[in-house]
């Protein structure tokens, strides 16, 4: 406190009393010295006023005698320090013992003297006063007086020395007297500030007493500034949040742009029956984990504009504010033909990169046209990145396997950008991934990234065995990155997950509604339970192991016939591809067969519903099921075991869960399964059946939390994060630079 007193109060007073002293010594010292000079040329005219008549008749009458006599005594006076009797024409006729040799009866006869004049001599300064005696006779005369002005020297140094004393003094004492005044100030504020919060006025103004509302105001604000950056730290390690998430990207990011690049627009516009744009959310794990981050950050999210209506309803750039009903970031769209389309999205990447990365034995078709396209669409997306980036350092975060080439195309054009690709599906072995015939290239584009990201350390190890293979680099495992050519690639895991709580459930009713809502528009009765299947429809997903299953728990226990529905959503997905078209025409055979083999009445063991449901829906329908069954064949994570708990505000309900799927790491309180064994599967879904209330609300207890601490803004904050220590890092200098300096 006293240190903020000197600093605001006493040093500007300070300060300004020494601007005032400078400034103002010259100009007393003037004063003084016109004060004692005009003293002094009275004091000689009265002293001539007195000799007037004594000395005009000595000079008169020639007696010198008499004339030097009478000086003699008047030249005692110490101040007086001589006196010359001159006539006009120079010629000295009396000059006294002490007059200075610089003062003499020739000069002046040749000047025109003024009547006083002040000079300098080596003992100091002296006044020459001059008085005319014209009228005298029979010569006129001239009386020269010359006093010692020392002693204003001498009364200047010591009111000099006595202002300067005084400002100090005074000086001091204000600085006394503010620090005091201050002092008591802030004990009266103190006490009324205790006062307020002992008589809990604290947070109300209304009853807090004038004087201390203003500091009240302060005191507010700075506690409100603490907690909150508390909270954001807690958030940090806890439970994050959109506002930690926008947190990071300004503290720790310095607020970068932040550019999310992938293939599948998080809003798709599209033409309903009266030719009118209507928007959707697509089926798409990836979207449903990246958008809630897009909104946080406000961000360009570049994708390729796949809807009916999507060219009309952008702007002249290509850009469309989103989301539709609360515009929060900018979507870009990107144009494709339909040859691109056919040979970059569905020809290489899955008819190729697709299958190669899933054990759903499904071969790859490799095909150089189809690369070519995909070089073609890699390099159109990496132009539009650079035309998007409004700084020469923006986070650009590249999702999924349709942009394995960006990397180096973005690096070229943005060479300062922190890149980081994120990997959503798995990374084969070594030996699987050297079945691509262009992996060295696809290899050394990805390690053009910052940041390289995958949902498990399994898959992060299986990449860098296919580098260790395929790459000539240098790999530290300890550390897992890469180094390629001078730039170091760091490969890490970060499962990827959804926001919490997710915002449909805000929409949504109870429980009890929502289960009697999907009875009644499915035509299930009360008493069946209900499994749930939520899927792209796609051959990795296990659609028709999962019907399988179920018709082995029902050949094998016909007491659970007419007691289990399995509601299965399949969303239609790449119904251009062969196996597509086939897995979906395998499916309707394989729901008729076992409906035929096993309905009864109004019952039916499944009910496929072959359409895409908006979120709303397919919350609802979580909330309904008893059980939640995700069979995926092999998945990155499979967000929908993550959505189904998340659902579950009641803590019921049983998720049975693949081990091929990223999510069963993180959710090992599921019911666990090995999908190829349709044995095991269909045991699980008895199990679930059977699962008493206490140990279902254990499990879902325990997964929730997980669900929540490890939400989607911790996966993109714990990435951003690794981001912002990398440009730090960066933007050190190197030592080659250095020793280059001192080579120099």
């Amino acid at each position: 406190m006293f240190r903020s007193v000197m600093l605001r109060f006493v040093l500007p007073v300070a300060l300004a009393s020494c601007v005032v002293a400078y400034f103002g010594l010259p100009y007393i010292q003037r004063l003084l010295a016109e004060w004692f000079r005009s003293d002094v040329e009275l004091r000689a005219q009265l002293v001539m006023h007195s000799m007037e008549e004594p000395i005009t008749d000595l000079v008169e009458n020639g007696s010198e005698a008499k004339l030097r006599a009478y000086l003699a005594k008047i030249t005692t006076d110490e101040r007086l320090l001589a006196i010359l009797v001159c006539r006009p024409d120079g010629k000295t006729i009396f000059k006294s013992e002490r007059t200075p040799p610089s003062i003499s009866c020739e000069e002046e006869g040749n000047t025109d003297l003024a009547r006083s004049l002040i000079m300098q001599l080596h003992s100091g300064s002296v006044q020459v006063s001059r008085f005319d005696f014209d009228s005298a006779a029979p010569k006129p005369f001239r009386v020269l007086m010359v006093h010692d002005l020392s002693f204003v020297d001498r009364r200047q140094r010591t009111a000099r020395d006595f202002v300067l004393v005084f400002v100090g003094i005074s000086i001091l004492l204000l600085a006394l007297l503010i620090v005091m005044v201050a002092w008591l100030q802030l004990r009266r504020w103190a006490r009324v500030l205790i006062g307020d919060i002992r008589g809990k006025r604290f947070f109300d103004n209304a009853h807090s007493s004038r004087e201390s509302l203003p500091i009240l105001s302060q005191v507010r604000e700075v506690l409100a500034e603490a907690e909150e950056r508390q909270r954001l730290e807690i958030d940090f390690r806890e439970n994050w949040t959109p506002q930690a998430l926008q947190q990071v990207v300004s503290d720790y990011l310095n607020s970068a742009q932040v550019i999310i690049v992938s293939n599948r627009e998080p809003y798709i516009h599209n033409f309903d029956a009266q030719h009118q744009p209507v928007w959707q959310l697509p089926a798409s794990g990836m979207v449903t984990a990246l958008e809630p981050i897009m909104r946080a950050c406000s961000g360009v999210w570049v994708a390729h504009g796949a809807g009916g209506a999507d060219r009309q309803t952008v702007d002249r750039y290509d850009h469309i504010r989103v989301p539709p009903d609360d515009p929060t970031y900018t979507l870009r769209r990107v144009w494709l033909s339909p040859e691109q389309e056919q040979g970059y999205y569905y020809g290489f990447s899955n008819e190729g990169l697709w299958p190669l990365c899933h054990l759903a034995y499904v071969r790859p078709a490799f095909r150089a046209s189809d690369w070519r396209a995909y070089e073609e669409v890699n390099a159109k997306f990496a132009d539009v990145v650079a035309q998007e980036s409004g700084t020469a350092s923006p986070v650009i975060l590249i999702q999924d396997f349709h942009f394995a080439l960006l990397p180096q195309l973005i690096r070229k054009k943005i060479p300062k950008a922190t890149i980081a690709l994120f990997w959503h599906i798995p990374w084969p072995n070594a030996e699987t991934f050297g079945v691509c015939p262009w992996k060295r290239e696809v290899l050394m584009h990805m390690l053009s990234a910052d940041i390289l990201g995958f949902h498990t350390r399994y898959h992060c190890q299986n990449f860098l065995d296919t580098v260790d293979r395929f790459i000539e680099c240098q790999i530290d495992r300890e550390h897992m990155s890469v180094t390629l050519q001078g730039h170091v690639c760091r490969v890490a895991p970060y499962p990827i997950s959804i926001e919490w709580p997710p915002r449909w459930l805000a929409q949504l009713p109870d429980i009890p509604a929502c289960r009697a809502a999907v009875r009644e528009r499915h035509g299930i009765g009360a008493e069946v339970m209900i499994g749930l299947g939520v899927e792209r429809w796609d051959f990795t997903k296990g659609i028709i192991e999962r019907f399988h299953a179920l018709e082995v728990l029902l050949d094998n226990d016909a007491g659970q016939r007419g007691r289990i529905c399995l509601l299965q959503i399949a969303a239609p997905s790449r119904g251009q591809l062969p196996a597509y078209q086939a897995l979906q025409q395998h499916t309707y055979s394989e729901v008729e067969r076992i409906n035929g083999k096993f309905a009864q009445g109004g019952w039916r063991p499944i009910v496929l519903i072959d359409e895409q449901q908006e979120p709303l829906r397919v919350y609802e329908l979580y909330r309904a099921a008893d059980f939640c069954l995700v069979n995926s064949l092999h998945d990155g994570m499979n967000l929908v075991a993550k959505e189904f708990v998340a659902a579950r505000d009641d803590e019921d309900g049983v998720l049975i869960l693949s081990t091929f799927a990223g999510a069963s790491r993180e959710l090992p309180e599921a019911v666990l399964i090995n999908p190829f064994d349709v044995n095991e599967t269909a045991n699980a879904m008895q199990i679930a059946m059977r699962m008493d209330r206490d140990e279902r609300r254990s499990r879902m207890h325990l997964m929730r939390r997980t669900v929540k601490e490890n939400n989607v803004y911790r996966w993109a904050g714990r990435m951003l994060m690794d981001a912002a220590r990398i440009r730090q890092r960066q933007s050190l200098p190197s030592m080659v630079s250095r020793f280059g300096a001192f080579d120099r």
